[in-house]
């Protein structure tokens, strides 16, 4: 089988078998767990830890995912690659241990024909429940049902917390031609003999970030199999590079490097890691990601230049990878029309990148092979830090390729130096500036410090004033000026600057737009160190250094942002509050009318959880209890319950922001002189950034109100079409549903009476075999679940013999087979039975002696399909006796 028609099998089967088949989710994760989806299972998170509904207790992937864990080992063994398809099934309270397993055992034995006596499985060795099913219900032998422990036999979870459990995994006997020698050889052994393709996962428990685990909700069902390595033991190939969803790109890697694949082992590895790094790069682009030197970005600038090191080892010079995106589309593109959608922007974005480091790789290598020889000249066999740090800022080495460079000349890399390295230089960036700026903070030093006026509620705050121009610089069409005293914001603390306008009248500062000779609309402000600067862009005349101007903010969007931030106070209070005092500030954003709060949580909130928070916040506004600020000592701030933010650096005088009985809290950004002024908070959504770290979105104030205006503007659509009140609309719904329910039960019951009509026609097309009663027939017009009701009335009707009957349902063909126990005993049975007739139709299928279906993908075959019917039953027959 190809390696197309294998992942078509494992979604047919378990479509089959009452799963909801769904597309692959996309390789980045929406969680922000981590950098890349990594398992079938985890766009399913939410549904094993009972957070969100799934849309039906089965479901069945083929997932992209995502690994750099193993990634010296891809080209070397035979089945590790970075990018790969995963095949799972899943379970969301449904079924358990016994179902997943005998799916599993019939998939692999039955549906794609492995050998049995080619099958082993691993067991948790505590689980002693999955070690009887496997040896009494399957079959298999004691002998070859192996016991391991955690480090082989327990998943999860993805991250440090989250959904995890016992498994077993499948494994197929390569040979002893793959093997070690040993006589206990054996899965768990680490030789290549035993491949494992599928793990089988009990998803029982939710692990705390302390370790902890807590029963789930629902146990479930969560499997994983390696699409590409079930392609290399179906096609008898000794990697996955050989099966035909690779091998095409292989040769193309070849022709351009001018080699013939298999005359050097060496080379046949380069290859290979270059075939696993252009495929993986290709779906990272496909889905946005753009070379970088932080995250995802990081991971696919190493890989694009660690493909491109490789190929200098056949004498490719120029760029090369980009060449290979067709070939990966050709291959890949059915069934990820994202890639046949992107291609041009794929090759774009990869041929960029290599330029990029084409025009520093050689100076770079140059200059590394200078500093190795130089390590080697002092006698030492690490590289320093600072060197593989220069590498990385000035060439864009990542440190893995120095790593692999210098493990080459038997060297290796003092990576904690280059941690610290990288930190001093984040450490200088966030000094300089968090915002894009053609300006240094060394461009404004010598000015001095400026004050800021224009806090609230503070007596002295204000949105406006007096102020003198004392520097005005430029730089790439940048305007940036400098007042001795300012009411506008610098960004900081999370809160964007103010914006709005500085007016000149040529000689005092004016207040009318009208009569000024200068306006500068004030676009962002800045910190530059003490100075604050104002971005600005001319709308009239020029600004002159000494000019005396009339400053003013735009009152408007400070008071939005003036709510936003007062409201993430009170959603601090709440969390802490609703959650537990484990709860901190990680992160926020305050923009007019609109917040975004990161804090520490283990795990996702629950609606209850979000509600009450929400609700919390919305009596603490409805109280307009007042906002004080006011300045103090850090000791005494401390003293009195303040919070400071975590991994900020304070002095010894601090501002408090306090909410009398709510909160007190360090920061410097604007505030309300009362909660009531806020008017409303709305959370938005609730999602995950990292380990550990929540992220709450939330309106407020005006933005807040609109948001429920649009709601109630739906509500009120929704009540016009259902013709009913806006506050009857979901008993209208409920009443739709039921009527709909009753009408495709009515729908139903008069499908199976039109079917059942049918069974004195099919009765009187009874044929003997061998002196049994054999029955086919094509059914049209019904679905699979009166198919099966049809059978079972012939099965009553017959009393002794078999039934084939067939239908075509959306397209695909469905067959149902019956064999009365009778002649089950003489060697009938309907699993083998429907497979084969299935397979006449391009299908495939199986299942119990007795009652087996099946499905195919060729409606026009069924016909002829269900002629061979008894001369298959005939040949089962003659078998046995």
């Amino acid at each position: 089988m190809t390696t197309k028609e294998l992942r078509r099998a494992f979604l047919d089967y378990f479509w089959r078998q009452d799963h909801l088949v769904l597309p692959s989710f996309s390789l980045i994760p929406s969680d922000q767990s981590t950098l890349f989806t990594s398992a079938g299972m985890q766009p399913l998170i939410p549904y094993f830890l009972g957070i969100a509904k799934p849309p039906q207790p089965r479901i069945a992937t083929c997932q992209k995912c995502f690994r750099a864990d193993d990634i010296d080992k891809v080209g070397y063994t035979w089945r590790h690659l970075s990018f790969f398809e995963m095949l799972g099934n899943f379970s969301f309270g449904d079924y358990f241990k016994r179902e997943a397993i005998r799916f599993a055992w019939e998939f692999m034995t039955e549906v794609i024909g492995l050998p049995k006596e080619r099958l082993w499985v691993s067991v948790y060795e505590q689980d002693d429940e999955a070690f009887e099913i496997w040896h009494k219900d399957i079959g298999l032998p004691e002998e070859r049902i192996v016991r391991l422990g955690k480090k082989d036999n327990w998943w999860g979870p993805v991250g440090d917390t989250g959904p995890c459990g016992p498994d077993t995994e499948i494994h197929y006997d390569r040979g002893e031609e793959f093997g070690c020698g040993q006589p206990d050889c054996k899965p768990g052994c680490d030789c290549d003999r035993w491949g494992e393709l599928w793990n089988l996962v009990f998803q029982q428990y939710d692990q705390q970030k302390d370790g902890t685990l807590l029963p789930l909700p629902k146990p479930g069902i969560d499997t994983g199999m390696g699409l590409e390595r079930l392609a290399a033991a179906v096609q008898g190939k000794v990697t996955v590079f050989e099966t035909d969803i690779f091998f095409p790109l292989v040769q193309h890697i070849c022709e351009i490097a001018n080699y013939e694949y298999g005359s050097d082992p060496q080379k046949d590895i380069a290859v290979r890691i270059i075939a696993d790094h252009s495929r993986a790069v290709c779906f990272m682009a496909a889905e946005g990601v753009v070379p970088s030197n932080e995250g995802r970005g990081y991971v696919m600038r190493r890989f694009i230049r660690r493909a491109m090191r490789l190929g200098r080892n056949f004498g490719i010079e120029d760029p090369f990878v980009h060449q290979l995106v067709p070939t990966v589309v050709q291959l890949m593109g059915d069934p990820y029309d994202e890639l046949v959608k992107s291609q041009s922007v794929i090759s774009e974005v990869i041929r960029r990148e290599e330029e990029r480091f084409e025009q520093t790789l050689e100076i770079g290598m140059a200059r590394l092979e200078e500093m190795i020889a130089e390590t080697k000249a002092r006698g030492e066999t690490v590289l320093r830090g600072r060197d593989a740090f220069t590498l990385y800022d000035t060439y864009g080495f990542p440190l893995e390729l120095t790593k692999e460079i210098c493990a080459e000349h038997g060297l290796t890399v003092d990576e904690e130096g280059f941690n610290e390295e990288l930190e001093l230089q984040r450490r200088r960036a966030r000094e300089r500036m968090r915002f894009t700026s053609p300006f240094e903070v060394g461009e404004f030093e010598g000015l001095p410090p400026t004050p800021f006026v224009g806090r609230m509620p503070e007596p002295d705050g204000v949105l406006a004033c007096e102020a003198s121009v004392i520097a005005i610089k430029q730089k790439d069409d940048e305007v940036w000026v400098v007042l001795d005293k300012t009411p506008f914001y610098p960004e900081g603390g999370g809160q964007i600057g103010d914006t709005g306008v500085i007016i000149w009248d040529g000689g005092r500062g004016t207040r009318d737009e009208e009569t000024a000779k200068a306006i500068a609309r004030v676009l962002d402000t800045q910190k530059f160190g003490d100075v604050i600067a104002h971005k600005v862009v001319m709308e009239k005349g020029f600004l002159t250094e000494g000019a005396v101007v009339w400053a003013q903010v735009d009152a408007e969007r400070r008071q939005a942002i003036r709510r936003a931030h007062t409201a993430t106070h009170l959603l601090h209070a709440a969390l802490r509050k609703i959650l537990g005092e484990h709860v901190f500030q990680a992160g926020s954003v305050v923009e007019p009318d609109r917040l975004r709060f990161d804090f520490t949580h283990p795990k996702p909130l629950t609606p209850e959880e979000l509600q009450a928070i929400e609700e919390e916040i919305n009596r603490n506004i409805l109280a307009a209890y007042p906002v004080e600020a006011f300045e103090t000592t850090l000791q005494e701030a401390k003293a009195m319950g303040a919070m400071a933010l975590f991994g900020e650096k304070y002095g010894e005088i601090v501002r408090v922001i306090r909410i009398d009985g709510v909160s007190a809290e360090l920061c410097g950004g604007t505030h309300l002189s009362n909660t009531a002024e806020i008017g409303l908070l709305k959370i938005i959504s609730e999602t995950s950034v990292g380990a550990n770290i929540r992220r709450i979105d939330a309106y407020t104030g005006e933005r807040a109100r609109q948001w429920y205006e649009e709601r109630w503007q739906w509500l009120q659509q929704a009540s016009e079409a259902l013709e009913t009140s806006p506050d009857r609309v979901i008993v209208a719904i409920n009443e739709l549903h039921e009527r709909i329910r009753e009408l495709e039960r009515k729908l139903q019951e008069a499908e199976e009476q039109r079917a059942l009509q049918q069974v004195d026609e099919l009765m009187k097309q009874v044929q003997e075999v061998a002196g049994v009663k054999v029955v086919t027939g094509i059914v049209s017009g019904v679905s699979p679940a009166v198919l099966r009701r049809l059978a079972d009335e012939l099965e009553v009707r017959l009393r002794s013999g078999v039934i084939v009957l067939g239908t075509v349902d959306d397209g695909k063909v469905v067959l149902v087979s019956k064999v009365t126990k009778d002649i089950v005993a003489k060697g009938g049975h309907a699993g083998n039975l429907v497979r084969e007739v299935a397979k006449l139709t391009d299908g495939g299928g199986g299942g119990r002696p007795d009652f087996a279906q099946a499905g195919g993908r060729n409606p026009a075959k069924l016909q002829d399909a269900l002629r061979k019917v008894p001369e298959l039953v005939a040949q089962q027959l003659h078998r046995s006796e």
